[in-house]
């Protein structure tokens, strides 16, 4: 089952344009928030997250709905895969389901991890 999460950062966007994208990708289910990416607390997602099952596909309008930053996101991702969950960003092309997109997030999370190094070698 594919299904949706759609967040945009304030009441007065809308999230119109996420949510037809997401139908067309043949989500069944689409949870909808409002509140700032930044936030750790987003209810939405959690719930989202929760609802997930094996061989369900967590779809996105674009990746940064998704994670508060790089390590969030690689972290969420990580998450979903060792629960034999799929991902799948609409806007970046990107579908860990395929042996393309998963190598695409691999070598996201090589460069989140040269990034942490580098920023620990300056420190």
């Amino acid at each position: 089952m594919k299904i949706g999460y759609a967040r945009v950062s304030t009441s007065s966007q809308d999230t119109s344009l996420q949510i037809d994208a997401l139908n067309a990708a043949g989500c069944e289910i689409i949870y909808k928030e409002k509140a700032s990416g930044s936030k750790k607390d987003r209810p939405e997602l959690e719930q989202c997250l929760k609802s997930l099952r094996k061989a369900d596909t967590l779809v996105v309008w674009k990746l940064d709905r998704l994670g508060r930053s790089l390590q969030h996101l690689l972290e969420v991702i990580n998450d979903l895969e060792n629960k034999g969950i799929g991902f799948t960003s609409l806007t970046e092309l990107i579908d860990t389901t395929t042996s393309t997109g998963k190598l695409v997030f691999n070598i996201f999370g090589s460069l989140a991890e040269f990034e942490r190094s580098l920023i620990g070698s300056v420190a």
